[in-house]
């Protein structure tokens, strides 16, 4: 199939959700007026809400999304299960353990504290669930690494519970919010650090397109294809989780993105990740800036949680690719 046959309509579906976007919120604005400011026009105030507001949270909407899309892709294919979502193998788990503790210790703690401390969670995870996946013997295992996911997931789990039993109502509420996933704080500067961090992750994950392919085949036939499968399924661990790592201490936990767009593509064009990953990125990104303006404008001038909506959205949704793929 012609790659342009895919991108095209998703590029041209991300760049309608973001000119929406951009559109709507408590100063609306025209298609032609955010396109003049975008262009240099426009008066201070559209310039300020567009480049200071509107546009990095779409920019980070669409980092976020893509990169949860591209890692669901990814463990999907190392685990070789369609159920595997970016959230299986405990990360998120151990981002909001970070996050958590960060937040009980008040207001003495900025946004880029939690932050910090939702993505050292994260890295501890990623390093507790590959030494136990790795302590099985000198492979990795897919099945251990998941169950050794489960098994962390749950541990941090409990532990965030036995610290918000601990905690005074203003930190309970602020760690709930964070936990539901929310793009309110958006900046420049985050979207910024966030594409630093993903850059290589996404690479990563394009440079293992063809070895995934021939994962679908079993390990021994692609061992026997010349791919280096411990190596792969390593790389692939590692750049997919550090993927989620930085998405997850970017915004909080934001659900069903990379489960469901992975799977959305592969019924339209296929399971090539050369394709794949690439059309994960853009359709992700598509979705997450469609739910997250929802997201702000559906109960304005309140804001839902953006992991909410996305839920809500995500499960209905999921249910018909469930369907429509049995059948």
């Amino acid at each position: 199939m012609s790659r342009v046959r895919v991108f095209v309509p998703l590029a041209a579906l991300l760049a309608a959700a973001a000119l929406v976007a951009l559109n709507l919120g408590a100063a609306p604005m025209s298609p032609a007026e955010v396109l003049d400011v975008l262009l240099g026009g426009g008066d201070e105030r559209q310039r300020t809400v567009i480049f200071d507001v509107r546009l990095p949270r779409v920019l980070l909407a669409l980092l976020v999304g893509g990169g949860l899309a591209v890692a669901g892709a990814v463990y999907q294919a190392l685990l070789r299960n369609p159920l595997a979502d970016p959230y299986i193998l405990g990360v998120s788990g151990g981002a909001a353990l970070g996050a958590v503790a960060m937040m009980l210790l008040g207001s003495a703690v900025s946004h880029w504290g939690v932050a910090g401390g939702a993505l050292a969670g994260a890295l501890l995870a990623i390093v507790v669930v590959l030494r136990l996946a790795m302590a099985t013997g000198p492979t990795l295992d897919s099945r251990v690494l998941l169950l050794a996911g489960v098994i962390a997931g749950a541990f941090f789990n409990a532990v965030i519970l036995l610290l918000l039993a601990a905690a005074d109502f203003q930190s309970f509420r602020s760690a709930v919010f964070w936990m539901m996933g929310s793009l309110s704080r958006a900046g420049p500067l985050e979207a910024g650090v966030l594409a630093l961090f993903l850059a290589p992750c996404l690479v990563a994950a394009w440079a293992l397109a063809r070895p995934l392919d021939l994962f679908a085949a079993g390990e021994e036939m692609a061992t026997y294809l010349g791919v280096p499968v411990e190596r792969v399924k390593q790389a692939g661990y590692l750049a997919a989780s550090l993927a989620v790592a930085a998405s997850v201490a970017a915004v909080g936990i934001i659900g069903f993105v990379g489960l469901i767009v992975p799977h959305a593509v592969r019924m339209v064009w296929g399971g090539d990740h050369r394709v794949l990953v690439p059309a994960c990125f853009l359709g992700g990104g598509a979705f997450l800036v469609i739910t997250d303006t929802l997201a702000r404008t559906v109960v304005a001038p309140q804001e839902l949680p953006t992991g909410v909506v996305t839920a809500l959205i995500g499960v209905p949704l999921f249910a018909v690719l469930l369907v429509r793929s049995a059948r």
